[in-house]
């Protein structure tokens, strides 16, 4: 588990001034990674670092030989057009690269010349998914999410009894992952309408949102050999944004016997920005359960998970209409949360997802699964904040939804914010809905 240490100074500052100013997602005491290139252009895509409004293209850092030992081998894998080679060289390598950035990027640091050049502003970059995305394992990690979708369905018993005792998860896809400013047409599937008896094809109706967060695996581990909880944060890279969008009606036909299919896998977005678990240790929060609840089994259980492996990230969800965006309004904020209230922590979700010897791989994603807090306005899915289509939300500018329409784009972002350390932020995660295409029925 990750301690602070000298990247996490606040009082640090970094010669790119953008890093300074207030409300700045990417200070130096950030560093996310990233794949980019300039935008209209047939660059290769390569890593990236954030600072300020600022990226530090990693392969021309690497032409300039400023880093020596560790740093200079993780930059030559981070200048790849895909994270994968960095993220499987493990938690040793990332953070020597970290420190070295750091050190680097501070001011009256001697690296400025060399580096000043290898900046790209962030406005004229082109990002693409970071990683390799071998496998994606989307979990359900929020138990008031899934008391509130329990209640709809199971009104005096909401949550299965599985659930306080297992981490959650299945298996998706990797295919239709894709990166902040993705735009995808409305699924189209079997559904059964109310009262129906046979189902029908067509759009989906009922499409809704789940903010999460996405967990990039690093190192991996051998097929057969568990990872245990003690060590289970050394293989994760750090963490995004996620939205999983999800056709509701689709899903309500097809998800018995087996779970959801078409209904999740049209599209999931995730923000290019991927924040490293180090620069996280700030807003670590212990990992508490209610006594009354069963406590982890001990697999699951370590004195570092419950001291601090849960994270105080604060998550918000804008909507904007296309009425809004003709009329140059903002996004409306119809959720705020916080990771804090997950049910499993990091750790938990790694252990457990190896425990019957699963070997995981860099650039494995997992979902957090939607990420409610537990109160209606913390609900992080649509059909939580109109208790499953019955209560349409007012948006600010006398619109009404109660499922997305086609034009609305979803604006997620993230960040943690206190008293004593740097603004860690998120970047955004957006994605837009377009019409469906007519199917053939």
């Amino acid at each position: 588990m990750t301690s602070l240490n000298e990247t996490h100074n606040p009082a640090l500052k970094s010669w790119v001034r953008s890093a300074h100013l207030s409300g700045c997602d990417f200070p130096i005491q950030n560093l996310p990674f990233a794949v980019f290139r300039h935008q209209g252009s047939a660059e290769a895509f390569r890593g990236g670092v954030a600072i300020g409004d600022q990226i530090l293209d990693l392969a021309a850092v690497a032409q300039t030989g400023v880093f020596k030992g560790a740093a200079a081998a993780a930059v030559q894998a981070g200048a790849q057009d895909k994270l994968n080679a960095l993220m499987a060289m493990g938690h040793v390598a990332w953070s020597a690269l970290r420190l070295a950035l750091s050190r680097a990027l501070r001011e009256g640091a001697a690296e400025q010349a060399a580096l000043q050049a290898c900046l790209v502003p962030q406005a004229e970059a082109q990002f693409d998914v970071p990683a390799r995305i071998g496998d994606y394992t989307d979990f359900y990690t929020s138990v008031h999410h899934a008391t509130n979708i329990g209640r709809l369905f199971r009104p005096d018993n909401p949550l299965l009894p599985n659930y306080k005792w297992v981490p959650i998860g299945y298996h998706g896809r990797a295919s239709s992952i894709g990166i902040s400013g993705q735009q995808f047409r409305r699924p189209v599937g079997q559904t059964l309408p109310p009262g129906a008896t046979e189902p029908t094809l067509g759009p989906s109706k009922r499409l809704d949102i789940e903010l999460e967060l996405g967990i990039f695996i690093g190192s991996g581990n051998a097929l057969g050999e568990a990872i245990d909880i003690t060590q289970a944060e050394d293989h994760v890279f750090g963490i995004c944004l996620l939205n999983d969008w999800s056709a509701r009606d689709i899903q309500g036909w097809e998800y018995q016997p087996l779970g959801p299919f078409l209904s999740k896998s049209f599209a999931s977005t995730l923000s290019p920005w991927v924040v490293m678990l180090e620069a996280l240790a700030p807003y670590r929060v212990p990992f508490t359960r209610p006594v009354e609840d069963p406590q982890p089994m001990a697999y699951l259980d370590s004195a570092a998970n419950r001291s601090g492996g849960a994270f105080d990230i604060q998550l918000k969800v804008g909507l904007l209409t296309p009425q809004m965006r003709a009329a140059g309004q903002a996004d409306a904020s119809i959720c705020r949360t916080s990771y804090r209230h997950a049910y499993w922590t990091v750790a938990q979700m790694v252990t457990h997802h190896t425990v019957n010897g699963c070997n995981l791989q860099p650039g494995d994603l997992f979902g957090s699964g939607t990420l409610s807090g537990p109160t209606l306005d913390q609900a992080a899915a649509l059909i939580e904040l109109t208790a499953g289509g019955k209560n349409p939300m007012a948006l600010p500018n006398g619109e009404q939804r109660t499922w997305l329409e086609d034009g609305d784009s979803v604006v997620l972002r993230g960040w943690c914010e206190k008293t004593g350390a740097a603004r860690i932020g998120f970047g955004e995660c957006v994605g837009t809905v377009l019409p469906a295409r007519v199917p053939r029925v």
